[in-house]
């Protein structure tokens, strides 16, 4: 059940991270959103002029930080549950954020929420079983 655990949170973190990473970067470099068809329309609700600020930080607070979790939990860091829990919520918090801002409800916006609530169940399960294993001790 460990492994299993470990294997579904590795690939949804890989989810995560690289589309974070992908998106994050093509916002980056091109702040007008056309690169990934994001209309500037959707920005009219929030304090910003273009995808830039949104870009900088979908990189590295959803793609650079769930590559740094997936490497705590490959190298196995006793506290990894807990990156993976903190992962989980701060990406079920940048949806929410998104949706209040563009106050508009995309098909993606579900499956990161159902990702970012995976991670958070995930993190959650494997602190419990890490917990079990000390009093097992």
């Amino acid at each position: 059940m460990k492994t299993l655990l470990k294997i579904l949170t590795a690939v949804l973190l890989l989810f995560n991270g690289i589309g974070a990473i992908y998106g994050g970067g093509n916002l980056i470099l091109h702040p007008d959103g056309s690169s990934i068809d994001l209309s500037p329309e959707w920005l009219k609700h929030t304090p910003f002029s273009d995808y830039l600020i949104p870009g900088i930080v979908l990189f590295i607070a959803n793609g650079l930080s769930s590559m740094f979790v997936l490497a705590t939990l490959l190298l196995n860091h006793r506290n990894y549950h807990r990156f993976v829990l903190a992962q989980g919520i701060i990406l079920v918090g940048w949806i929410v954020i998104q949706i209040l801002l563009i106050q508009t409800i995309y098909f993606l916006h579900g499956i990161l929420g159902a990702v970012g609530l995976a991670l958070i169940i995930l993190g959650w399960l494997q602190k419990a079983q890490s917990t079990k294993r000390l009093f097992k001790e």
